[in-house]
């Protein structure tokens, strides 16, 4: 991407999925899309955040591993809203502080979030969940007697492509297989044209195909989306990393290549060597 905004259009209010998109940019101006700085969050006495500071460019793949207890998916709730920190700030873009918006803002503002455990809509066929998830001017009249137009019919026909489900687009989601599921929640995240999207352990109880086909997928938004790998498969990451950041007890261990990381003492020690 080599402008120096990103565009954020439409206008969903909040019914389900949908939400509100007003017109406006993030200034990726200095390129990093999405920027940690000093974001310390504790529970209890524990710091399950410890003075992180962590960024990613636009159109970034980038995949974030460390033991269990590191602060991964803490971080994650930071970005999202969920949680609050104690210190820090979370900046999209050089201007929007992500720690004084709601999760819904957050969301609005094109941050998307997959969670371990697929979440579809079971009952309703595989293009039923992308015309759910589409991004479209829809409140609640409107999506009861919404009819799609040739564009948006369009955009869920490459969807159904690119999440390698077109020939599963009438069956019901709940008859997918477990990897199946997760390639058509990422599409139902894709669908809604995220700038940032969160994915922890996407691969995780994927067959081998599964995992490849995934790892693919994912090469494939390289540059189009920034996108967030939180993964214990080290092989599955070693197939998609440019750059890997390690976390450990709150705060970031190294970053570097896979090589780097793989050869490192301290990264060794504290994860790949349990």
């Amino acid at each position: 991407m080599t402008s120096e905004t990103l565009g954020l259009h439409g206008g969903i209010e909040s019914t389900g999925i949908s939400h509100v998109v007003q017109a406006e940019a993030i200034d990726v101006s200095h390129k990093a899309i999405l920027y940690l700085e000093g974001v310390t969050v504790s529970f209890d006495g524990f710091r399950a955040l410890n003075d992180l500071s962590f960024s990613i460019d636009v159109g970034e793949l980038r995949c974030v591993i460390g033991p269990n207890g590191a602060g991964k998916t803490t971080m994650m709730d930071v970005i999202t809203g969920k949680t609050r920190p104690d210190k820090g700030t979370v900046f999209l873009g050089q201007t929007l502080d992500l720690t004084q918006l709601p999760e819904y803002e957050i969301a609005r503002l094109g941050v998307g979030r997959k969670f371990q455990k697929p979440s579809v809509f079971e009952n309703h066929s595989v293009y039923e969940n992308l015309d759910l998830a589409i991004k479209a001017p829809k409140g609640v009249w409107d999506t009861l007697f919404h009819r799609r137009d040739s564009a948006e019919e369009d955009r869920i026909d490459a969807m159904l492509k690119q999440i390698n489900l077109k020939n599963r687009m009438r069956d019901q989601a709940g008859l997918l297989s477990h990897g199946q599921k997760q390639w058509l929640e990422i599409g139902m995240l894709l669908i809604q044209e995220p700038q940032v999207l969160l994915l922890d352990e996407p691969a995780a109880g994927m067959s081998d195909e599964e995992t490849e086909r995934t790892a693919e997928l994912f090469l494939s938004l390289e540059g189009k989306h920034s996108l967030v790998v939180v993964e214990h498969d080290m092989a599955f990451v070693a197939s998609l990393a440019r750059k890997v950041t390690v976390l450990h007890e709150g705060s970031v261990l190294l970053e570097g290549t896979m090589d780097t990381v793989q050869n490192d003492e301290r990264v060794i020690e504290v994860y790949l060597g349990r």
